[in-house]
């Protein structure tokens, strides 16, 4: 966490567009499948290891990386690190009236922070130019798209260069999170690697993403050591 973070306030003192990814188990699945998403990651300008099994995924690959780096963890750190540097945030996603409370409870925890745009994802013909027309009006300092893998990382690569945020990151659930609509697992869970066994039990909808985890084990235990 603490790499990515001086990494992103690097980002913001050069002030060039880029994209964070949050790379967990499922989104690794799909880019065997999608070649589109593959090479998004690839070009992405930090990805972080966003779940144990890529964590675990590393170590065996003979690459590993230093802890698991979530994205509700470093979207919250970076709206800390916000607070700290006067940085503005644009939210775009989730129900209705999840970011704005996200959004209030945020900048409510870490004053200085300013959530200055925000939109649900439930677009309607005509949503995507006028969101599009206001994070060019008001020039966030970060871009948090909450709209699934891997739609959310493909609107912000197809919009990356043109709203020039100095930085986008699709953050899945984290508004769900952050609003208290969604609670995280236990730490119990998190320590044993279970978290998604948690997430399963409270909300039998996430079936299809868990499904997933087995193809990913396999992937891994089938792949060459780096």
């Amino acid at each position: 966490m603490a790499d990515a973070l001086e990494i992103a306030q690097r980002y913001m003192e050069e002030g060039r567009p880029r994209q964070i990814v949050t790379a967990d188990s499922s989104m690794l699945v799909m880019a065997a499948e999608d070649e589109e998403l593959k090479d998004l990651i690839n070009a992405s300008d930090l990805v972080v290891p966003d779940s144990t099994g890529v964590v675990w995924a590393a170590r065996r690959s003979g690459s590993p990386v230093p802890e698991r780096v979530t994205g509700v963890d470093l979207m919250e750190a970076l709206c800390r690190l916000g607070a700290e540097h006067g940085w503005t945030a644009y939210f775009l996603g989730a129900a209705p009236g999840v970011a704005e409370e996200a959004a209030r409870r945020l900048e409510a925890r870490y004053p200085g922070f300013k959530v200055t745009g925000l939109h649900h994802g439930f677009l309607e013909p005509g949503d995507t130019e006028k969101i599009e027309g206001e994070i060019l009006s008001l020039q966030p300092h970060l871009l948090f798209v909450a709209m699934g893998i891997p739609r959310q990382e493909k609107w912000i690569r197809a919009r990356m260069e043109r709203l020039n945020v100095p930085i986008s990151m699709g953050v899945g659930g984290s508004f769900d999170c952050h609003s208290g609509q969604v609670k995280r697992a236990p730490v119990l869970y998190q320590k044993l690697w279970i978290e998604w066994l948690y997430r399963l039990i409270t909300n039998p909808s996430k079936y299809k993403k868990v499904a997933l985890l087995p193809r990913f084990a396999l992937m891994v235990l089938r792949s060459k050591k780096g």
